[in-house]
């Protein structure tokens, strides 16, 4: 038991080392700041935000009733 409690330490410090963050990192891990999600504060910014997911949802709407019609169009011609 004496052994293991020498060698162990003695073992894990020389797996690992002190380069620790060359072996282990990941480049770019994280988004830059352009990348991410921008929360808006300001009252115009969330009207604005507010106004472009309304559009998209309504948008995707039509899209996806066009593409319902379009497929129950098919089936009542067969």
């Amino acid at each position: 038991m004496f052994g293991l409690y020498i060698l162990f330490p003695i073992g894990y410090m020389y797996y690992f080392g002190t380069n620790l963050e060359e072996r282990f990192t990941v480049p770019d891990f994280w988004p830059k700041e352009g990348q991410t999600h921008k929360i808006p504060y300001e009252k115009d910014e969330i009207q604005s935000e507010l106004a472009r997911l309304k559009a998209r949802r309504l948008a995707l709407r039509d899209q996806r009733l066009a593409n319902e019609a379009q497929h129950q169009g098919e089936n009542a011609s067969q």
